[in-house]
């Protein structure tokens, strides 16, 4: 790729500038440095829409303590590949962060990434059944190796404090633990690559700059919107759409070879949050709990210290809702506006399958602050209203597609879309998300820039920067954890919690 391009025209252009476009496009200067790249970023600020802090769940999900993760199948053994997934990605991502570290490129892991146990908390007899049988399976894993299991309830109050109050010792009750759990600032880590990109690579990234439109232009493409009512066009041979629930309808514009029929299903979600001090000192650790029977594993609520500008608090939820908005800040006709010939039957196939998702969300849209409450006080038994605030989290869009087997289906997780010749691609769907930045980025790298990997020098680089982006954990197990322990150290997760 050469710098020699007009003055409008590009090697690669992103759409959004959240975690995920500023994650790839740090890794591609890092393996090419000559690429030419454009950011667009609708909203003033980088980071403002699904990376922002108090918009995502801010958990490093690791598979650690999330339940809907490893669900129980049908013979009653638990399935726990989606867990070992999600904790590899995650270590991709801080394996990145750490080479950021050594290299100078960031520095003060205090200021972005906390050590904060990850947990896993139920209270009747069928989930502590449930979750003894989870442990013992996880625990075979080198990568949960260090995950502790208890029913002990002198050993619960001394994890969980605040949750404990007012608690017997007759009640069921168990947790399992992973002391070096995280919790992240994925919008501080945004704007830090906003910097790094524009002092150290020269990259050109542009805010109040909202995309209406992508077309073909011979072998490359338009990308054509509105800044401040003045138009702009610029040209580019390649195109990557970060732009979170607004990824869906510029990709339909772009009009690739689909036979998904993609389709996007909003979903909203409000927070608890306390910034009481006598509580939040009472509470150290991301709690997750189990979904009821009646309730969709979205629902599974949790209770969490974050850290939001500084601040400590404690956030519970979120509580998800619907909305017709596919970005928080869009228009309430997005998901109308994303219905089309080719797509009605994946809508109508995925509605049918999901009449409860949708009947639960339209009920939780009518719930005030008592009814989050009551659902809170599962949680924290004397929660007192006067002591939290309602307050709106981000808006996400679940990915409705084709499915071979089932006609359509809701998928809960994150999907990679490409052309066919690789010159468009976009990330669609939410959860786990940010945690996974990096793996996702190598994913678009193979789509974009495949022949990068061809390079010996480019493959010593990416093993310095990401010593397992091409190896797996099994058989490597000894090198998995001497890994993770200089990750650690280079991060600074080395709290005690008591060991």
């Amino acid at each position: 790729m050469s710098k020699q391009l007009d003055e409008n025209t590009y090697d690669l252009i992103c759409i959004g500038a959240g975690i995920m476009s500023t994650t790839y496009v740090l890794m591609l200067k890092l393996l090419n440095p000559d690429s030419k790249i454009l950011i667009l970023e609708k909203l003033s600020e980088a980071g403002q829409e699904s990376t922002k802090t108090l918009n995502n769940a801010g958990t490093g999900h690791a598979g650690n303590c999330e339940l809907n993760y490893t669900p129980e199948k049908q013979n009653d053994e638990i399935d726990v590949s989606k867990a070992l997934d999600v904790c590899f990605d995650f270590e991709l991502t801080k394996q990145f962060w750490s080479y950021l570290l050594r290299e100078d490129f960031l520095s003060d892991p205090e200021k972005f990434i906390y050590q904060s146990p990850h947990c896993s908390w139920v209270h009747d007899q069928k989930q502590v059944e449930f979750l003894k049988k989870r442990y013992k399976e996880m625990k075979k894993h080198v990568e949960f190796e260090d995950m502790e299991y208890t029913e002990d309830f002198e050993t619960l109050q001394e994890w969980f404090p605040l949750i404990m109050r007012e608690r017997n010792e007759e009640e069921p009750l168990a947790a399992t633990r992973i002391v070096e759990g995280t919790e992240i600032d994925f919008e501080y880590v945004t704007k830090r690559f906003t910097e790094i990109l524009k002092d150290k690579f020269e990259v050109d990234i542009l805010v109040n700059h909202e995309v209406k439109d992508v077309n073909r232009k011979n072998k490359g493409w338009t990308v054509k919107g509105k800044s401040d009512e003045e138009s702009f066009t610029y040209e580019t041979k390649k195109i990557f759409i970060g732009a979170g629930g607004g990824a869906l309808p510029l990709l339909q514009k772009a009009e690739i070879e689909d036979e998904n029929n993609y389709g996007g299903f909003p979903v909203s979600g409000k927070w608890l949050i306390s910034n009481k001090k006598e509580l939040i000192e009472k509470h150290d650790a991301q709690v997750y709990s189990k979904a009821s029977e009646d309730n969709p594993p979205m629902s599974a609520p949790h209770l969490d210290s974050r850290h939001v500008n500084g601040e400590k608090l404690l956030l519970f939820g979120p509580f998800a809702g619907f909305s017709g908005k596919f970005l928080k800040k869009g228009s309430p006709l997005d998901l109308v506006s994303s219905i089309n010939f080719d797509n009605i039957p994946t809508y109508l196939g995925a509605f049918w399958k999901n009449l409860d998702l949708t009947k639960y969300l339209v009920e939780q849209v009518s719930h005030g602050k008592e009814e989050r409450m009551e659902e809170l006080r599962n949680f924290i038994k004397d929660a007192r209203p006067e002591d939290w605030e309602m307050e709106s989290a981000g808006q996400r869009v679940q990915i409705l597609k084709k499915n071979k087997d089932e006609g359509a289906s809701l998928e809960f997780g994150t999907e990679v879309v490409s052309n066919k010749d690789g010159t468009v691609t976009a990330l669609l769907g939410a959860s786990p998300g940010a945690s996974t930045a990096v793996k996702i980025g190598l994913d678009i790298l193979k789509e974009e820039y495949g022949d990068l990997f061809a390079s010996q020098e480019n493959k010593d680089k990416l093993d310095n920067m990401i010593p397992f982006w091409n190896k797996s954990v099994k058989g490597n197990e000894e090198d998995f954890r001497k890994v993770r322990e200089e990750c650690s150290k280079q991060l600074k997760l080395k709290k005690n919690y008591g060991k």
